[in-house]
């Protein structure tokens, strides 16, 4: 066989070709079916002396084998629709990691300080945590993302999925406000495990299969003041459940020196989130802070590599569909017409 029949043939596949069995079913049917008996039809029979037998006959077998071949081309065409046609078109292979991650986010009042710089000017946290987290989740092509939002409560902004250009869309659309102006960590921790669909998470591998990598990265700027569960509670839940947290402490100030001022990040309880569940705990003052954290927990959760690419399939039966639409149009006329 030539190469580029070869080729042209691997290019095409049926979704049921099962459906071409019943191709010889007409000539079955012709001839296990009784025939009309002689005499059982009630027309008027006309001698042929008068109309003119000959051309009469002629044109009768003309237009039987132009019905002849109307039905069996309705018949092919139906089938082969039936039998659907595909042509496979080749995919570039995506990276793939089968790792599942969820950013729970803060997004309490004190996202709104204009203490960090962009592009040159000042702006606020929430602005710089939008651009350097769009940015990393983007990146994670290949993960199942999610994102939960958190401040008097938490809700689920975006559900884990492989579509990272719309997890990273609904960060850029976060609001504060939307769900208050506090901070409730622990609330927002629970939830973020909870999607996390933790069933497999801790259990025990099978021989020779990776287990999923399950992870929570947590962003927040200040302390837990609202919600009804305590971080730490949540943390050893993450460590029952075999779920690493990375956190994130961010702003320039710490609790431990605040010397009185509001809205200053508890790094202490954050880092030990951390190291509880087995992950690791990060400091953020500026804007390149944070994008060397995202670039480290990037490189932790790292590990990715092509899959086989999927094969993508572009239905063709419309067109013999439509072949058999008019292959019947024509029958029907045909028959009308006689």
């Amino acid at each position: 066989m030539p190469a580029w029949l070869s080729a042209l043939l691997s290019a095409f596949d049926l979704a049921a070709p099962w459906a071409l069995l019943a191709l010889p079913l007409p000539l079955l049917a012709g001839r296990l079916i009784p025939a009309e008996p002689e005499g059982g039809s009630g027309a008027l029979r006309v001698p042929g002396t008068l109309v003119g037998a000959g051309r009469a006959g002629a044109d009768r077998a003309a237009r039987g084998r132009r019905r002849t071949a109307l039905a069996w081309t309705l018949w092919l065409a139906l089938l082969v629709a039936l039998a659907g046609p595909r042509l496979v078109m080749p995919a570039a292979a995506l990276p793939a990691s089968g790792r599942e991650i969820m950013i729970a986010m803060d997004l309490s009042g004190s996202m709104e300080r204009r203490d960090f710089a962009l592009d040159g000017e000042t702006v606020t946290r929430l602005a710089a945590v939008k651009r350097v987290g769009a940015d990393f989740i983007r990146r994670r092509a290949g993960d199942r993302i999610g994102l939960v939002i958190f401040a008097d409560q938490a809700y689920v902004a975006a559900a884990p999925s492989f579509d990272t250009a719309a997890v990273a869309r609904a960060l850029d659309e976060a609001t504060i406000g939307i769900s208050g102006r506090s901070t409730g960590i622990g609330d927002g921790l629970g939830l973020a495990l909870r999607r996390l669909d933790p069933r497999d998470a801790g259990a025990e591998a099978e021989p020779g299969a990776a287990k999923p990598a399950k992870a929570v990265i947590l962003l927040s700027d200040g302390a837990n003041n609202a919600g009804q569960t305590a971080p730490k509670d949540v943390a050893e839940l993450a460590k029952d459940l075999g779920i690493r947290i990375y956190t994130i402490a961010l702003g320039p100030r710490d609790m431990a020196d605040a010397d009185g001022e509001q809205d200053v990040v508890d790094t202490e309880t954050l880092r030990d989130m951390a190291q509880t569940s087995g992950g690791e705990a990060f400091r953020v003052r500026t804007t390149a802070d944070l994008v060397r954290v995202a670039e480290a927990i990037d490189r932790l959760e790292g590990g990715r590599a092509l899959a086989p690419p999927l094969p993508l399939r572009r239905d063709l039966w419309p067109w013999p569909g439509a072949l058999a639409l008019l292959a019947a149009a024509a029958l029907l006329a045909s028959r009308r017409g006689a």
